[in-house]
């Protein structure tokens, strides 16, 4: 069976196909959104999402989230004495849905597709794959988010063409991505986003505004602690804000309780600047397809950024249309991923679709121009294979020799929409030598080849005497050969995992040691208590008596919160 995983920046989700559709697996606390946080105690021990986002807010210095937004990059995390990369990170959330999945299926789970943000490039992409290899999963596909949340809308099931537009709003990215169907194909047509833009970006605006009515409040002067206090007030207030009219926000800090008063149309006029940002890929992806809002036939919201009203009235205002919410927009794309996944797998249950991409960004290479009366300017960038062109593709440029006795052609793999080389990325590069003589008199023919895993191939071709050279690219930095790969899933792999049937039990302790240190007083002593109790139940074994005080002392601090 191969399952489908929404890879999260904020949550994550694992689902699997049925007769009956796609299913999303609950994890080890019966829940559907695992968090996609990571901690590590001193022990060694390794908690992922609700109880390492729990363990987050008491010990900030050995725990990480957000680190999707790294993926791609030689960043490291310090957890406690460990380093960690975003692909390690990630590794082990995948590892923790993987589990899940096992249990929940009662199979050895080994396969997988992966939704990944659609504006991601090369490097995130494979970063992506590598992340599912260190988790032990062979990763079948590597699809985009708006794609998959399109499938599972079954968009390829309705009656005629029609150009939907997927406005995919995550907790640390977004994408617009705008998708022809005509029964069976979803072809996407444009794609654009912003790999920095998402949910967390609300959270800090609402912080912003805090700090501001807060001016005793240094924020360059918070320890990590009070930093992740401040944090989860405005998460809360922000959510507070989907439904009423204004909030007040409360952090103690240092004894001080420090407070703010913040009404949904301050909010949302301060969130102008987010909402700016978001016109700029809706536009492109408009401009890149050739449509206008007018010609489109339905607009989905996919991302759990999207439930705020002011989200949902912007896109509104911007296409002129009532946006399509019917499917869970946190569920969307894990069950998308699901579905593709059954798709690979050729379960007959499954309607048959065929899925056309796009290249994100534009592929090309440098070169240098002539600006006449002898004079040569370069860095210049010369597009091979234009962003959304439809993939696989492969496309041939020839270019040709510009100075005297020239004796080589250094080919730069690039990728990025600046007309000057250097601003672009790049990604690798091909030396092809040529046979000396006069400028221009040898000619290299250069073919991109683009395909639907990412994978680019680059061929050079030298007309005057047939010779060839081929590469494919590989990513700079932080590539990983296939042996540092399953060195690493060794070394991730004696990390001690939490017990899964202690899982509920240690979330609960951490959250009374969480308020413990957040209170003072008459309510320290409830909470002493409260957890004695408990901790005398654990001390029983009795599973229904431990089940029974559990079920009490949460409710004891739900009302205490």
């Amino acid at each position: 069976m191969i399952v489908g995983i929404d890879l999260g920046t904020t949550n994550s989700l694992v689902a699997y196909y049925t007769e009956d559709g796609p299913v999303i697996i609950p994890n080890r606390l019966g829940e559907k959104l695992t968090p996609s946080v990571v901690s590590i105690d001193d022990e060694g021990t390794v908690y992922v999402g609700k109880t390492a986002r729990e363990r987050m807010r008491i010990y900030p210095e050995q725990s990480a989230s957000l680190f999707k937004r790294d993926m791609g990059t030689d960043t490291k995390r310090r957890l406690g004495d460990k380093e960690f990369s975003p692909e390690d990170l990630s590794a082990l959330i995948l590892r923790s849905l993987k589990e899940d999945a096992e249990v929940y299926l009662g199979q050895e789970i080994t396969e997988a597709v992966i939704s990944v943000p659609a504006y991601f490039n090369d490097m995130r992409r494979k970063a992506t794959k590598r992340a599912g290899a260190l988790a032990g999963l062979k990763v079948e596909r590597i699809i985009s988010e708006p794609t998959a949340a399109a499938i599972a809308y079954g968009l390829y099931n309705e009656t005629g063409p029609v150009k939907d537009l997927i406005f995919d709003l995550g907790g640390g990215t977004f994408d617009v991505s705008i998708l022809d169907f005509f029964e069976p194909i979803i072809e996407v047509r444009a794609v654009a986003g912003d790999n920095y833009l998402g949910g967390e970006d609300f959270t800090e605006t609402l912080i912003r505004m805090f700090l501001s009515r807060n001016p005793g409040l240094n924020r360059e002067e918070l320890s990590l602690r009070d930093t992740d206090m401040l944090y989860n007030a405005a998460e809360a207030a922000k959510k507070e804000l989907s439904d009423e009219a204004s909030v007040e926000m409360s952090v103690t800090i240092d004894g001080t309780e420090y407070k703010a008063t913040i009404t949904y149309k301050e909010y949302n006029r301060e969130c102008e600047p987010l909402y700016e940002r978001m016109r700029v890929p809706i536009r492109r992806a408009l401009s890149d397809s050739g449509l206008k809002a007018s010609d489109l036939s339905k607009v989905v919201l996919v991302g759990g950024a999207t439930r705020f009203p002011g989200v949902r009235d912007f896109v509104r205002n911007l296409l002129h249309t009532f946006p399509d919410i019917t499917i869970n927009p946190d569920e969307a794309v894990a069950l998308g991923a699901a579905i593709q996944g059954a798709l690979k797998s050729r379960d007959d249950s499954v309607k048959e679709v065929v899925l056309t991409d796009v290249c994100p960004f534009t592929l090309g290479t440098a070169v240098s121009v002539d600006l006449g009366d002898g004079r040569r300017e370069h860095g210049h960038y010369c597009p091979i294979i234009e962003r959304n062109t439809v993939i696989p593709t492969s496309k041939t440029d020839t270019f040709s020799t510009v100075v005297d006795n020239q004796t080589a052609m250094n080919i730069r793999i690039l990728q990025g929409e600046s007309r000057f080389a250097d601003n672009n990325l790049e990604l690798g590069s091909l030396h092809v030598e040529v046979p000396s003589g006069p400028a221009g008199q040898e000619s290299v023919e250069v073919t991109y080849t683009y395909d639907i895993n990412s994978i680019l191939e680059v061929e050079a071709k030298v007309l005057s005497n047939g010779k060839q050279y081929r590469m494919i690219v590989k990513d700079k930095d932080v590539d990983m050969t296939d042996e540092e790969i399953d060195k690493r899933f060794k070394e991730l792999s004696y990390l001690k995992v939490s017990p899964r049937e202690q899982e509920e039990n240690k979330l609960v302790l951490l959250r009374v040691e969480r308020l413990y240190r957040e209170s003072l007083g008459a309510a320290r002593i409830m909470l002493e208590r409260a957890a004695e109790k408990f901790d005398a139940a654990l001390a029983s074994g009795d599973k229904r008596l431990i089940d029974k005080e559990r079920a009490e002392l949460i409710h004891f601090l739900d009302e205490f919160e």
